[in-house]
């Protein structure tokens, strides 16, 4: 179901363990990386539809995650072209998307990405807060930076993106960069 401008509703999901750090899944036989995520059936609330992808993606129970926060609006970004089906092309230009940011409250063993028999991802992980953003498709790069910069405020403790890209930096200088 597509929205008068073309876009599917949809949810994205920022999970973070007790270290502040953020679940990242390998989508299943490619070499990409992203949070999970998930379209909106008709009549569906988007917190119905975000524990619905929790546990289809993630085989995280509601008791398992505590909810933290919410974007106030939704975030949009479009897909290319040549990723659209060609039967969608003229009409669906991307997702709109809820963002939720849920802290586990389970174990790292309460994940299980095969609790569907079509799974999202092959492979997890815990990664920085910020570390995201570098690291997903060029198209989500806005979506995820503005999600997680309006979600932070939620947790205490997380470090600015500049703090992040500067301790980074420090610890992986550019090959070309002189060395102090």
């Amino acid at each position: 179901m597509l929205d008068r401008d073309g876009y599917r509703p949809n949810v994205g999901i920022i999970l973070v363990n007790h270290n502040n750090e953020v679940f990242w899944g390998k989508r299943v036989r490619e070499h990409s990386w992203q949070f999970p995520q998930g379209g909106i059936k008709p009549g569906e609330s988007p917190e119905a539809a975000m524990y619905r992808e929790l546990e289809e993606e993630v085989g995280l129970l509601p008791q398992h995650v505590k909810i933290l926060g919410r974007t106030r609006d939704w975030l949009r970004y479009d897909v290319p072209i040549n990723w659209v089906r060609r039967e969608w092309r003229g009409s669906y230009r991307g997702q709109k998307q809820i963002w939720f940011l849920l802290r586990l409250v389970g174990r790292d063993y309460d994940v299980c990405l095969r609790a569907t028999n079509h799974p999202e991802f092959d492979g997890w992980r815990w990664s920085d807060y910020w570390e995201p953003i570098d690291n997903v498709i060029e198209f989500k790069r806005d979506v995820y930076e503005r999600a997680l910069t309006e979600l932070m405020r939620f947790i205490k403790g997380v470090e600015s993106r500049g703090e992040y890209q500067g301790r980074i930096s420090v610890a992986h200088p550019a090959p070309d960069s002189p060395k102090s």
